[in-house]
């Protein structure tokens, strides 16, 4: 059973898997809320802080990795958990900033289970990745990437190097 009061942020595109997960986590007590995209996630973040947020790596707009990236760095105290279909095991995948992570498909009772765990204490001295996504192209062809500030959000972009021959 969630602590009194708790409320979880579900970050999930498919709608139909984000509106299902609200209404079992409302039904076991949560205060639950969901968002389609991590963009969405954190400009409803600025309106209440969740003490817990589940959410998808594989999204459009801002996928998880970046989300869960800029929440570690805003919101260091957050329980925080990874979910995917595309990803197996019960361990965190490499590179992703949470606490716990749950393989889609394994079935409510092991998702309450992960949801409810309390995580270690985190060392610090390891800072978390930050997520950049190749973008596009320049005018004159070069690649570019756009930086997403884990502080504030701010996005810029930013040429790629040639690779050195």
């Amino acid at each position: 059973m969630p602590e009194v009061g708790a409320s979880i942020f579900i970050v999930e595109d498919e709608s139909s898997v984000r509106n299902s997960l609200v209404q079992v986590f409302t039904a076991l007590g949560y205060r639950a809320r969901g968002a389609a995209d991590g963009l969405a996630a954190l400009i409803a973040m600025r309106q209440e802080v969740p003490d817990i947020l589940l959410s998808d790596l594989n999204m459009p707009a801002m996928s998880g990795f970046e989300l869960l990236s800029i929440v570690r760095r805003r919101f260091p105290d957050m329980h925080v958990i990874a979910m995917s279909g595309a990803l197996y095991g019960e361990q965190i995948p490499c590179g992703v900033s949470a606490d716990a992570f749950y393989q889609k498909g394994s079935g409510i009772p092991e998702l309450l289970k992960t949801v409810e765990s309390r995580p270690v204490p985190r060392h610090l001295s390891t800072p978390d990745p930050i997520w950049i996504q190749k973008n596009g192209c320049d005018p004159s062809g070069g690649e570019f990437v756009i930086i997403a500030c884990p502080e504030c959000c701010r996005t810029l972009p930013s040429p790629l190097m040639e690779p050195r021959t």
